[in-house]
């Protein structure tokens, strides 16, 4: 089988637990995740079978959508629900919604994040979280990322034992932390905060409407049918520009030729297809002025 299983991922399970479950049930070791997911966190978890795996990056590298909550007047050390609290702080009265949309809006396009100390990411070979629950704090990388859109979803209509919790949505690139986003929205509205609960909704093309749970998946399987499930490449890859070709140059690009450079390309990075079939992913050849060549083959 070849595809991308969009999987919806159930609270309680890692990324890799989703592998390797999805692993077992369709009998297949070539499977690879598209983001990870904290445990705590469900949602859009596309996973790619077979050929597929070889687009791994070019999905990571899409637009996301989640869908969290924002609890004001405390703080916790993960950043989420899961931790434990470090900064308690009772709201009087609650926030107007004026001031909350004003602090979303300075949160809109580019901004820079600095990781949690709760995150996979490295530092000196050694992931956060590794410091983390030895007890250690260390000076962390900082990162622009880019929100397109923010606003508010739903929101509590009083206080609740001091606390004040309101949904968000927010669409943006590869690499945005939303936990640190909820704890940086709640500093510029002047509480402590943290991410209450978070959903993906979206990963570049693929919705959550196109999504399977793992009983669907098995019961799919059981029925001998689980390759109806999985979406083609294009569905992975259709933020990139695309280039149709003949079946002689689709006979070139089996062999990973380099070509010419078509006229008028201002993509550095595009798919090739072949009808409905997407052959390969190139790119203008970075040492050979009119000329691409293949990142990927299919």
């Amino acid at each position: 089988m070849d595809g991308i299983l969009p999987l919806w991922k159930p609270k309680g399970f890692t990324s890799h637990d989703c592998v390797s479950k999805a692993r077992g049930m369709l009998k297949t070791k070539k499977i690879g995740h598209t983001g990870t997911l904290d445990p705590d966190v469900e949602g859009v978890l596309p996973l790619c079978v077979g050929k597929a795996t070889k687009i791994v990056p070019f999905l990571m590298d899409t637009t996301k959508v989640y869908e969290a909550v924002v609890t004001l007047g405390y703080a916790m050390d993960t950043e989420d629900a899961s931790g434990t609290t470090v900064e308690t702080s009772r709201l009087d009265q609650q926030p107007g919604m004026q001031d909350i949309n004003e602090v979303l809006a300075a949160f809109t396009g580019e901004i820079t994040q600095t990781p949690p100390m709760y995150s996979a990411v490295k530092v000196n070979g050694k992931k956060l979280y590794e410091y983390a629950r030895e007890g250690k704090t260390v000076e962390r990388p900082s990162r622009k990322v880019y929100i397109s859109e923010l606003h508010v979803t739903s929101y509590d209509a009083s206080l609740k034992d001091g606390t004040y919790s309101f949904g968000i949505r927010a669409v943006c690139s590869k690499g945005t932390y939303i936990r640190t986003l909820c704890v940086d929205i709640g500093k510029a509205l002047g509480f402590p905060a943290h991410m209450k609960s978070l959903i993906r909704t979206e990963t570049g093309d693929i919705h959550k409407e196109d999504c399977f749970t793992f009983d669907a998946v098995q019961e799919a399987v059981d029925q001998n049918r689980a390759a109806e499930l999985l979406l083609p490449l294009s569905k992975g890859l259709s933020h990139l520009p695309s280039i149709d070709v003949d079946e002689e140059t689709r006979d070139m690009i089996k062999h990973g030729r380099v070509l010419d450079e078509p006229d008028d390309l201002e993509a550095d990075t595009f798919t090739i297809q072949h009808g409905q079939e997407v052959a390969a992913v190139y790119q203008k050849h970075p040492t050979k002025p009119g000329y691409i060549k293949p990142v990927r083959v299919f």
